[in-house]
């Protein structure tokens, strides 16, 4: 550890992905963009030395913190007393959040490591029963990614699995020199609401194959590259296996993939 004045500073480490974030005003904007409607608790994955964590803390909701690092931990209980019983010292990816939450509803939030970000999307939407909000800080092309809609050139798994149960905004972007140390690319900040009625009305594990099987060989027609589910002669003469996934919208998927559940 480096130490600076009476508090010493966690020094960001490049396994981890780390790059501490040191502007109060985007903490604070970050921190803003969650409502606190429909839930109370709120979990921010990778608090680093808290300039996030300290406007999470003013809210009138719970704020639990999940930090795999061990210097970030030793900082958070010295520095934030009071946050000591609700740092959880795991790796999100890994965590079973029942233990701290049980079935209860919960924000995500954080200032996310580039080298996982994608993942925590992934196990997001796995919990989208129990998270209703999330928003946090991306490499800025892979933001832009989730929020996109068909026809751009970086629409895919994604934007689509995302989009399917949550509503993406993406709300502004982040220069590197507000980082200490600062990345190599522009940081993007994006809120997902989850939509009102967020179940799907065919099987959710037939879509995500349907989605990810489509974008897998993006250049390719629906026909080609969905031979492998088997569909029938009939199906396959659908208009809509003549074109590339980019070209379908979140609801034209879930169509497609409802049409080949009923598959006869």
């Amino acid at each position: 550890m480096a130490y600076k004045g009476n508090n010493y500073q966690v020094k960001a480490k490049k396994f981890l992905g780390q790059h501490f974030l040191e502007d109060e005003t985007v903490a604070q904007r970050i921190a803003d963009s969650i409502s606190f409607k429909g839930y109370t608790k709120v979990l921010e994955i990778g608090p680093g030395m808290g300039v996030l964590t300290k406007y999470l803390l003013k809210k009138e909701g719970a704020t639990y913190v999940i930090e795999i690092d061990t210097e970030s931990v030793e900082y958070l209980k010295n520095n934030y007393l009071n946050l000591a019983p609700r740092i959880i010292e795991k790796d999100f990816l890994k965590y079973d959040v029942s233990e701290t939450f049980n079935n209860e509803p919960f924000a995500i939030i954080g200032n996310f490591p580039y080298n996982i970000s994608t993942q925590i999307v992934f196990k997001t939407l796995e919990l989208r029963d129990q998270v209703p909000e999330f928003s946090g800080m991306f490499q800025k092309e892979v933001a832009q990614r989730i929020c996109s809609k068909e026809g751009s050139k970086v629409y895919g798994i994604l934007s689509v699995l995302t989009q399917a149960f949550y509503d993406a905004e993406y709300l502004f972007t982040v220069p590197p020199n507000v980082f200490n140390p600062p990345p190599k690319v522009d940081s993007g900040v994006l809120i997902l609401r989850r939509k009102e009625d967020y179940s799907l009305p065919c099987d959710d594990k037939l879509f995500f194959r349907v989605v990810k099987q489509a974008f897998q060989q993006r250049r390719k027609t629906l026909r080609n590259s969905l031979k492998t589910l088997e569909l029938s002669d009939s199906l396959r003469e659908d208009p809509i296996f003549n074109k590339r996934p980019e070209q379908l919208s979140v609801q034209a998927f879930i169509a497609l993939t409802t049409m080949i559940e009923n598959d006869k």
